[in-house]
């Protein structure tokens, strides 16, 4: 394959309509999960590790998104007196799986809320952790991860289990195996694919929820750009609705 913009540009088109047109009841499954949190007054709270971290600043906090969202990450345990140098130093921190009950106890999590974990591989410590929290909590769990990598790696969860075991719908994000999707002549790949099909999902979502939502007669909670008139004015009367529930307003 050759390897140029427009042969990445070729692979991503395909990906993005396997991804985006391919599993419809698995996206509506998932939408119907959010969508009926956020009608119960719940919070959408998003966690991803590494690169997978963009899919939660996807969904939580973003202009022409939900305002009942909130993004964990790994960098939340030095609210625990943690040293922020040490932790976000640490490249073995998502491997590590203590790290995710902190992150959860320390989350205003509210009985309501339902969870969306993103992992390309799924089988990280840290997010199986948290997928198992969350389902011992009782939260419903979404998963955004690749099917075709997840499948050819062992878990590295000491339970075995990795997040498509645990969740309630997973989606595919339609990432080859190792990500990369443009092979080099001697050996690996570049172009990676889960980060932009990862977004893809996510609005995607975001857009089946507002639906649901409309159809039920409920306004949506839907944020403007802080940068057009007025648009910070909407936004502070609607983060105060969630007041100590989102980041954003802790």
């Amino acid at each position: 394959m050759t390897i140029s913009s427009a042969a990445y540009l070729t692979v991503i088109r395909e990906a993005i309509e396997r991804v985006g047109s391919g599993q419809p009841e698995r996206l509506a499954a998932a939408a119907e999960i959010l969508a009926s949190a956020v009608a119960k007054g719940g919070v959408i709270q998003a966690f991803g590790c590494g690169h997978s971290e963009a899919l939660a600043m996807e969904i939580a906090g973003r202009a022409g998104g939900l305002v009942a969202s909130n993004r964990l990450a790994l960098r939340d345990i030095v609210h625990y007196g943690g040293d922020p140098a040490t932790v976000l130093a640490d490249p073995s921190l998502e491997r590590d799986p203590t790290v995710a009950r902190r992150i959860y106890d320390l989350a205003p999590v509210g009985p309501d809320d339902a969870f969306v974990i993103a992992s390309n591989s799924g089988v990280n410590g840290a997010i199986v952790e948290m997928a198992l929290v969350v389902k011992e909590a009782g939260h419903p769990l979404v998963a955004i991860t690749s099917v075709a990598h997840s499948a050819g790696v062992d878990s590295r969860h000491p339970s075995g289990k990795k997040l498509g075991d645990l969740a309630d719908v997973v989606l595919d994000n339609g990432a080859p195996y190792g990500d990369a999707a443009l092979p080099l002549p001697g050996g690996g790949s570049i172009g990676a694919v889960s980060s932009i099909t990862a977004a893809l999902l996510a609005q995607q979502l975001v857009a089946d929820v507002v639906a649901r939502l409309l159809d039920a007669g409920i306004t949506p909670p839907v944020y403007l750009s802080d940068n057009v008139p007025g648009g910070r004015e909407h936004n502070n009367q609607l983060e105060a609705r969630y007041a100590g529930r989102i980041r954003r307003t802790a």
